[in-house]
């Protein structure tokens, strides 16, 4: 692979201009593409063959879909009134008049109207349902603000006026000052690195420049199939972080080999060679744990794990090609000034770092194993959920707060109880009057029969919130008590109902997964380092940077630790996704910081240092690259935390938090530590899998087959 590589490397310097064009054109073409054929991404999750996703269809196909997004008006007259009084009754009227007649609605529903009304028992809380012809994340941004301009004026003279709902939740989207901020931070971080604003920019440039066609890729996709609106924000927030990363490790290879005296050409093609092996094993490794995601078999899941993968396959093309052309543009004015004729100076900090690592390496290695343990311990009482809180001083939030206090906690998340069969009706009679002594039910509406009699839908309001454990044992409870329903089959569903079915899948299909994930870890790293303690040391280090991510993500986003800092307003269970997502993608960053430090160890090893020299060598020559790398990861991905759409923001977060562990504690610490005490043990493989290829991520067949000064033949040679 690694000659491969450098004739790869070597033929984009040559045709640097063919290159620099072509990755130009696709760029363009992706987003002449993604302006043409782009379609609505969903906000929502669901699993098709799950009850309460079957019911849902069924609702839809027996009862009709009831048109496309909804909002909720909540509308409250000044304290003391009624909003029955006259002049309250005149002034819903006209606000239902005007919200009917906005662009896109279809209808308005009106909460005096007394065949259907939407009024609390105090008779003090009203609100309209507007319904829009667009379906749900299809309601444009001029739609949405014409609506909460409407509510605005609502609030004249005193009155309380607020909106929920599907159709004023804004697709999340990509690109906002935040994720710019971390995107700042990383240049800065780049530039002190490089020594060198232009290198800086370089590196960022081609890692957008791949993101960018990652990105507009998936936006196209949603012109033929419906993906999560999650997904291209977690392929942008990924593909962003390793594009830059790839880059950064070829980029510091070339100006290694620049200065051992090397003309640029060679040294193009000898870092793509060496440091691009290292790279595309990296890169195939995440792609494999993002695809794997695929065997769940949970669609949305699928859907994101492949478009991640996608983009990580362009980060990778982007890294092995585009970046070594544009090399072939700066040349030697890569290196500083006054580092292109001497050597860089040695960091003695890190020569310090790992110097007290191996010396103390028993302290070391139980402070590290202690200290992330110790975080973990929140992972215990992780809780998750799909029903999402809306920021607490949004007007959706104070909306659904107004329905809770108005109409009960458990208004704003009504499971639904959908009878089908020849006795469908007086079944749902029969529930109703069952259900209205079972605990945590607040209140049981009267059955509505479908039109053709054969099915019939019942609402249960409970006493709990939406995302309380409460809800949730009332929807087991429920469906045990309809197991065995004389005359027809039943069908618990709901924004509940569905969180807990998701929740259930993931928590089955989680320790597959992981498996999955490990397995794949050990068979990777014993091919590429030929040992088998290297590879268990790493999992191991794996598993305590999933756990000490997970928990510190419980503590703020569940327990609500440090909320401030993160700019958290509300606290609850976890989004369901988080832990296998970050799972997927953390793996893969770790088994790239695992191959770039410890493969410039198992290299200097190979060429015949001892142990404790080969661990000090190769940690001096690769973390201040995997530190840089590190950091630039880590501001990207908290670059999404502190005004984050809400389903990436725990994502991002998790993922922030196990970068600087992994690169910081389990890298840097704990993997130099264990190998200093195993010494030469740490390289050993029984002689029953040494018939296993070798993965040569060092480049060694390269410098061993291709002597210095002459490997500009190796272009000619093939």
């Amino acid at each position: 692979m690694a000659r491969l590589l450098y004739r790869l490397g070597y033929g984009a310097y040559r045709r640097r201009l063919v290159v620099v064009l072509v990755w130009l054109v696709v760029l363009v073409g992706s987003a002449v593409g993604a302006l043409t054929l782009a379609g609505a991404t969903s906000t929502t999750f669901s699993i098709p063959g799950q009850e309460s996703t079957t019911a849902l269809d069924k609702i839809g196909e027996r009862f009709g879909s009831g048109g496309g997004a909804t909002a909720r008006v909540v509308i409250a007259p000044p304290a003391g009134q009624q909003v029955v009084a006259p002049e309250n009754a005149a002034k819903i009227a006209e606000l239902v008049g005007r919200l009917a007649a906005l662009p896109g609605v279809t209808s308005a529903s009106d909460p005096l109207d007394p065949k259907a009304p939407s009024v609390n028992g105090d008779r003090d809380l009203a609100y309209s349902t507007v319904t829009y012809e667009a379906e749900v994340g299809a309601v444009t941004d001029a739609q949405r603000t014409e609506l909460t301009d409407v509510v605005a004026d609502a609030r004249a003279g005193g009155w309380t006026a607020e909106v929920t709902g599907e159709a004023v939740q804004a697709p999340p989207h990509v690109g906002g000052v935040v994720e710019v901020v971390g995107v700042v931070i990383a240049l800065a971080i780049l530039a002190l690195t490089y020594g060198s604003l232009v290198m800086a920019g370089m590196n960022l440039l081609t890692a957008a420049i791949g993101v960018g066609i990652g990105t507009l890729g998936i936006t196209i996709t949603t012109g033929f199939l419906e993906l999560s609106s999650t997904t291209p924000i977690l392929a942008a927030m990924l593909g962003l972080a390793v594009g830059i990363d790839y880059a950064l490790f070829i980029i510091n290879r070339y100006r290694q080999e620049l200065r051992r005296g090397r003309d640029v050409g060679d040294a193009i093609g000898t870092a793509v060679g060496t440091a691009g092996s290292a790279v595309v094993t990296a890169g195939l490794t995440v792609v494999i744990a993002l695809a794997g995601l695929a065997v769940v078999g949970i669609p949305f899941l699928t859907q994101m794990g492949v478009a991640a993968a996608a983009t990580i396959v362009v980060a990778v093309l982007v890294a092995v090609t585009l970046v070594p052309a544009v090399l072939g543009y700066l040349g030697r004015r890569a290196l500083p000034r006054k580092h292109r004729e001497t050597a860089a100076p040695e960091r003695g900090f890190f020569r310090g770092w790992v110097g007290t690592v191996v010396r103390r390496r028993v302290v070391a290695l139980l402070l590290a194993v202690i200290g992330l343990g110790v975080i973990a311990v929140p992972v215990a009482s992780m809780q998750t959920t799909l029903v999402q809180t809306p920021p607490a001083e949004s007007t959706q939030a104070r909306a659904q707060q107004l329905l809770a206090d108005g109409f009960g906690e458990g208004f704003n998340g009504p499971l639904l109880v959908l009878f089908e069969g020849s006795g469908a009706v007086q079944a749902a009679t029969e529930a109703a009057r069952e259900f209205a002594d079972v605990e945590d039910v607040d209140v049981v509406a009267p059955p509505v029969p479908a039109p053709d009699g054969g099915a019939a839908l019942l609402t249960v309001i409970p006493e709990s919130g939406p995302t309380s454990q409460a809800t949730e044992r009332l929807v087991d409870e429920l469906r045990e008590r309809l197991a065995d329903t004389p005359g027809a089959t039943a069908y618990v569903t709901g924004a509940t109902a569905v969180s807990v079915d998701v929740a259930v899948a993931l928590d089955e299909a989680l320790p597959v997964y992981l498996a999955l994930v490990v397995g794949l870890a050990l068979i990777l790293l014993v091919l590429v380092f030929r040992s088998l303690p290297v590879p268990l040391i790493g999992v191991l280090g794996f598993l305590l940077t999933i756990g000490a991510s997970l928990g510190a993500t419980v503590a703020v986003f569940q327990w609500g630790w440090l909320t401030a800092a993160v700019n958290l307003d509300t606290t609850g269970p976890l989004i369901s996704l988080t832990p296998i997502l970050v799972i997927g993608i953390l793996f893969g960053l770790a088994m790239d910081y695992q191959i770039f430090l410890v493969s410039r160890m198992h290299e200097a090893h190979h060429r015949g240092a001892g142990p404790h020299d080969a661990i000090t060598t190769g940690f001096r020559q690769a973390a201040p690259v995997v530190v840089a790398a590190a950091l630039i990861m880590f501001s990207v991905f908290a670059g999404f935390v502190p005004f984050g759409e809400a389903t990436i923001k725990s994502i991002a977060f998790a993922l922030a938090v196990g970068i600087l562990v992994d690169a910081f504690v389990v890298r840097m610490v704990l993997v130099p530590a264990a190998l200093a005490l195993l010494g030469e043990k740490a390289w050993w493989l029984p002689r029953w899998l040494r018939w296993l290829p070798e993965l040569d991520v060092e480049g060694t067949a390269l410098e061993e087959h291709v002597p210095d000064g002459d490997r500009s033949s190796v272009d000619a040679r093939g």
